[in-house]
């Protein structure tokens, strides 16, 4: 009797909320137009795909002919098209109402362009906690494709997931698949005959069992080394889709419902909250992630049972690796809450348009590629979030409740928050009084969005390289048939990086205290070594009063007494900022030091961005230049592209440090240098008998040129 198996391939592809259109565009020439036309060359093989929210309205917009093409292999059976959140948020990462949300919104979405409401989900990032079933199947949905490692952690053998499992919450049953590791490391990187072979070794006389490999669209083609490994002269994905044609005798391809509409589950699983196993890697903190890795490879090479069992962090715990990422959570949910209070209504419906953009997975996290470090994915997430937050305070001239002290980012600790028509501002106390927030709600832009140099783990592969001069291919389980793993290759867009790699002490906050030696110099702010007489930048201050459009905050440590009050004013399209720092030398010795005020800001200035600059006595630079400037009183930044001008004037002369904030990290092309921000410290020499006193004061105003809750203005001011 011969014997059978089947195969149900799941392709996900996505894009970001943000990312830019010649990216998206290359990615589709590059990964999924090959794909789909061979498809179309393979009528005999069927899969299943998933486009994600973001991805399908730039297809639809710019290259709508994909979409009736898609079309058609769907309404023959050829292709199941898989739902899912439709701006592909972890699910974990929501509120219930809003997972629903989601996933509601895709199946519309799908039924609208396909004519079909989509049986199973993928999940982003393959992030799983165990309440998931209730939300999927409120939502419709019946199915997931998970990792082995889920199924790993949950006792599961490699050679039990040939199979799907069911699963439950409050009631509701999933059923889920897992991708199986060995299709996973072989598709599309090993030989095609090993690839069948490997499925042949799976079958059995009762083809009773299913492979099911889900995995990114990106690794075909877009992927490093990919697009000539798939799509060139060797042919990979025709050679491997005419192979299973040839074999359809036995091999069968076929999508993960019909598999489900001709099988029973071969088991009942309880997952634990996880997702795939570099993830766990990633969330942990630096050395941990070392040490994890070291551990995890020293496991594997000798063959030890514990190798299944190590797992890093949950997904959740990137909001306390990185203040950024649960900075930008805890907004999302409290926008959340303020557009679930809107009445009913096209108004309603457009701010959680902009609630569910912001909620896009790709900046509350970082791992092998940008995510938290790509400045224009955090930005747009934080622009659509200020644009719903916005419409749910009632827009231009709405009252808004201003003056609280309320706990923002969820640590036990309250922060101050100053609330105007035109901007939104929140200071954290506990952690310098620094400005974290610093939202300009007409232009729906974050001021503030600026990223702390942290150590990462991979910064080790960067000095790795730097010292043997040359790439290094690491080994890897996915490495085969000679195609190293986009996981372990390492590739860098320029040289010297490992000089480059500066780390900050405090978080970049901005009105930040600096007190200085002077003997400090601009380079040693550039670079983050500038050490403080007291920690003011990082220490706890005390709350001294409250209003409606200002606060004040204390701080007694060491010689001094600082006193910091920031003020709001203007209006919907110019509001003002001003922070004024008085000092008191408490201590019975003559105290001399560069007082300074410090602001990190945000205008998209990175590469040299011909829209961003700096301007001082008629001069102006890019924004990511770095400028050193003597007895100034005046500054202005902007981008003329978001049409946001900044203009800062200052009590009196002083020197000015300006630094681009630029981060070492990863991306699809290998490390760079990225863009996270400007820095500007505005500082003045002091000497303070005991008992004496110094101040300094700096005023700022945004001027905005088009409120994107104008409706006149919506298609003249492009979102992110």
């Amino acid at each position: 009797m011969t014997r059978r198996i089947g195969l149900a391939l799941t392709i996900h592809n996505h894009q970001p909320v943000g990312n830019f259109g010649w990216v998206i565009a290359e990615t589709y020439d590059q990964a999924y137009l090959p794909l789909l036309e061979a498809l179309e060359r393979h009528p005999g093989v069927q899969l299943a795909l998933h486009y994600t929210g973001p991805l399908l309205a730039w297809i639809a917009a710019e290259r709508p002919e994909f979409i009736e093409r898609l079309g058609r292999l769907v309404r023959r059976s050829q292709v199941e098209i898989v739902g899912g959140g439709w701006y592909e948020p972890v699910l974990a990462a929501l509120p219930e109402r809003d997972r629903v949300g989601q996933l509601v919104r895709m199946a519309d979405e799908l039924e609208r362009l396909f004519g079909t409401r989509p049986r199973g989900a993928w999940l982003a990032e393959r992030v799983w906690e165990p309440d998931l079933p209730t939300a999927l199947i409120t939502a419709g949905y019946g199915w997931t494709v998970l990792d082995d490692a889920h199924f790993r952690a949950a006792a599961i053998p490699e050679e039990g997931l040939w199979g799907p499992y069911t699963t439950d919450d409050q009631g509701k049953v999933l059923t889920v698949f897992g991708t199986e590791q060995g299709l996973r490391y072989r598709i599309p990187f090993a030989e095609v005959s090993d690839v069948i072979g490997y499925l042949r070794d799976h079958a059995t006389e009762a083809g009773d069992l299913v492979g099911t490999m889900g995995d990114d669209g990106e690794k075909f083609g877009a992927w490093p080394k990919t697009f000539e490994h798939c799509w060139g002269p060797t042919g990979w994905v025709d050679e491997f889709f005419t192979a299973l044609e040839a074999n359809q005798d036995w091999l069968s391809t076929i999508t993960p419902s019909a598999w489900l509409d001709g099988h029973g589950p071969i088991g009942r699983v309880y997952l634990p909250t996880g997702s795939y196993a570099e993830m766990g890697e990633w969330a942990l903190p630096a050395d941990e992630a070392l040490a994890f890795a070291r551990a995890v490879k020293a496991a594997k090479a000798a063959g030890r049972p514990e190798a299944r069992w190590l797992r890093g962090a949950i997904w959740r715990n990137f909001q306390v690796k990185y203040r950024e990422v649960n900075d930008l959570h805890k907004q999302m949910l409290r926008v959340s809450d303020l557009v679930e209070e809107m009445p009913r209504g096209s108004g309603r419906d457009v701010a959680r348009d902009d609630l569910y953009a912001g909620q896009s997975n790709d900046p509350y996290w970082h791992g092998l590629f940008g995510g938290i470090y790509l400045p224009d994915l955090r930005v747009a997430a934080l622009h659509r979030l200020i644009a719903a937050e916005d419409r749910a305070l009632g827009g231009p001239g709405a009252a808004a409740d201003s003056g609280l002290l309320l706990d923002l980012d969820l640590d036990g600790s309250d922060e101050a928050l100053l609330v105007s028509d035109g901007q939104i501002v929140a200071v954290k106390l506990d952690q310098g009084a620094g400005i974290g927030r610093w939202d300009v709600r007409a232009a729906a832009h974050p001021l503030a969005s600026v990223m702390r140099r942290r150590p990462e783990a991979y910064h080790e592969k960067v000095r790795e390289h730097d010292r043997a001069g040359h790439a290094v291919d690491g080994a890897s389980d996915e490495a085969v048939g000679g195609l190293a793993s986009i996981h372990d290759i390492v590739m860098v867009k320029q040289e010297g990086l490992s000089e480059l790699l500066h780390y900050d002490h405090y978080e970049r906050r901005s009105g930040l205290v600096r007190l200085l030696p002077l003997s400090t110099i601009a380079a040693d702010f550039d670079t983050g070594t500038a050490r403080d007489l007291v920690a003011a930048p990082n220490g706890r201050w005390s709350l001294d009063s409250i209003g409606p459009d200002r606060m004040s905050a204390s701080l007694k440590e060491g010689p001094v007494e600082i006193r910091k009050t920031i003020r709001i004013g203007g209006g919907r399209l110019d509001p003002s900022l001003a922070v004024e720092v008085d000092v008191v030398n408490t201590s019975s010795d003559r105290l001399e030091a560069l007082l300074g005020i410090e602001f990190a800001v945000m205008l998209l200035g990175g590469g040299h961005n011909p829209a961003a600059f700096h301007e001082i006595d008629g001069r102006r630079v890019a924004h990511d230049e770095r400028l050193e400037v003597r007895d100034i009183d005046r500054l202005t930044s902007g981008n003329e592209q978001l049409g946001v001008r900044l203009d800062t004037a200052v009590d009196g002369p002083v020197s000015a440090w300006i630094a681009p904030i630029e981060s070492v990290s990863n991306s699809e092309g290998g490390f760079e240098l990225v863009y996270q921000g400007s820095a500007v410290l505005l500082a003045r020499p002091i000497a303070l008998p005991p008992g004496g006193r110094a101040t300094l004061r700096v005023d700022q105003r945004v001027t905005v040129s088009a409120d994107v809750a104008d409706a006149s203005a919506v298609e003249a001011v492009a979102r992110p």
